[in-house]
């Protein structure tokens, strides 16, 4: 039985952190790393609200794994309400909707909140922010926002709403876009970077991104995934309230360390197409010789681009190791890679022994770090940008959806690599492929750009030197960590 003072029943007790993730696992991923960083840090208790039913198979996994990790970890079930999402958003983003269903049961938090052991904070995760900030108002306990993007990306969220209030157009009905947004302090961001649904105010992912930037103001501080040195203009302008007067704090803690060292068990049906299993496969290459391909969990990539990318690896002449998906949701994807990219492909892959492909799930931080890595192609995803920058392995980014043109821009200018701004995106319009033959003479000339390299091992200098003790990010972590015990 646990002690009055560990129920925080007089006495002095640790801080009890309630951290409630959404869903995807760009998502989930930030959420574990923090919850590790403070689960190995002394006199911090911590809970996790986890929400039933998972929509991937990747979540339920990395779930898991976190509570089989860290046994101290308690675990908070919460089951969705029933939403007949189908009927009334029929078309939508899974994520998007989970992301809905979410706020319409995030009302059940309140119970579970207030009846457990002393929760002195609570950690949200961004989507659910206009939600759980006010619920943690009503029952008096601070309320923290895990921001899962750049912070670049977390002053557009912050800066739209004031960016609306101030155009007239923004009154208009169906069809019409943020326009330009010109960031206070940080950077001008033209409307065909900007998340597509932003381009229709009346999309479903537009009214939760804008009730979140209104609602986010509020919170008690915010946690990013980035460090001073690749995002300090972006930083220093949130924090001089140069973008919104008054704005919490902002805690740079990244680049955020994996959670665990284990994968998710895969089975047969995804094993590699190539020699070996991926690791292996890299202890066989040369240094700096492979470009790793991955595109994400949530960026599905049409089969007609992919094919393109196939014939891209093989007219660049370079070694690769391409993690593939085909669908949105992984437990929807049953595609074969001989019907997806071509038997003569995938021949000519396992005769050369030049190239690996694989469905399954991998360890990508530690294949980034590996020495045969010499290039990174990929969609942009901000977990993607901070892993490569924490490695010091170039990015060739070519966004794909949501945040990423942001994130790519981000990367470019904070030297991590180089964004693909003429490449088309998903949900652009343009619906034009990239040539494998464009796709072969880019990568080529990105794996041989020396300055490229040398910027990248730079940014993973930095990136290190912010993680270390006395480092900027470490401080900042010890910062948050004192504000919770100070709770």
């Amino acid at each position: 039985m646990q002690s009055p003072a560990a129920l925080g029943i007089g006495g002095d007790a640790s801080p009890h952190v309630m951290f409630i993730p959404s869903a995807g696992m760009g998502h989930l991923l930030p959420f574990f790393r923090v919850i590790a960083a403070l689960a190995n840090h002394d006199g911090v208790d911590i809970s996790v609200v986890t929400v039933l039913p998972t929509v991937s198979a990747a979540e339920a996994d990395h779930l898991a794994g976190l509570f089989a990790a860290f046994p101290a970890v308690r675990r908070v079930d919460l089951h969705l309400l029933p939403f007949d999402d189908a009927s009334e958003f029929s078309g939508h983003d899974p994520f998007v909707l989970r992301w809905e269903a979410l706020r319409r049961s995030v009302h059940l938090l309140r119970p579970l909140i207030a009846g457990a052991p002393r929760v002195s904070a609570v950690v949200t995760d961004v989507t659910l922010a206009s939600h759980v900030i006010p619920i943690a108002r009503e029952i008096r306990v601070p309320c923290h926002v895990l921001f899962v993007s750049c912070v670049t990306m977390l002053s557009l969220l912050a800066y739209v709403p004031v960016h609306l209030a101030g155009d007239k157009k923004a009154e208009l009905g169906p069809g019409v876009g943020a326009g330009d947004v010109d960031i206070p302090g940080v950077r001008r961001i033209p409307q065909s970077c900007l998340p597509p649904p932003l381009l229709d105010l009346s999309s479903l992912f537009a009214k939760q991104f804008v009730d979140n930037g209104r609602a986010i103001t509020s919170a008690d501080g915010i946690l990013v995934n980035t460090f001073e040195a690749l995002e300090p203009a972006a930083l220093a302008a949130l924090r001089d309230g140069k973008v919104v007067p008054g704005f919490p704090p902002v805690y740079a803690v990244g680049p955020l360390k994996p959670h665990t060292s284990s994968s998710p068990a895969t089975d047969d049906t995804n094993k590699p197409v190539g020699s070996g299993s991926p690791a292996a496969w890299l202890d066989e290459q040369p240094p700096r010789s492979v470009v790793y391909v991955a595109f994400g969990n949530r960026s599905a990539v049409g089969r007609d681009q992919l094919r393109e990318i196939a014939a891209g690896l093989e007219a660049s002449g370079c070694r690769f190791l391409w993690v593939l998906k085909t669908t949105t949701v992984d437990r929807d994807d049953a595609a074969e890679l001989a019907d997806v990219l071509g038997g003569g492909f995938l021949e000519r892959v396992r005769q050369g022994r030049r190239g690996l492909v694989t469905k399954a799930w991998v360890d990508q931080e530690a294949l980034l770090r590996h020495p045969s890595v010499g290039l990174f192609l990929s969609h942009g995803g901000w977990n993607s940008v901070t892993e490569a920058a924490a490695a010091g392995v170039p990015l060739l980014a070519w966004p794909r959806i949501g945040d990423q043109r942001v994130n790519a821009a981000v990367a470019a200018s904070g030297g991590a690599g180089v964004w693909m701004e003429r490449w088309s995106w998903d949900g652009d319009g343009e619906g034009r492929l990239v040539s494998g033959e464009e796709i072969g003479r880019r990568v080529k000339e990105v794996m041989s750009d020396a300055a490229v390299r040398a910027r990248a091992a730079r940014t993973g200098e930095a990136a290190a030197m912010a993680v270390a003790e006395g480092g900027t990010s470490y401080r900042s972590m010890q910062a948050f960590i004192s504000k919770l015990k100070a709770t």
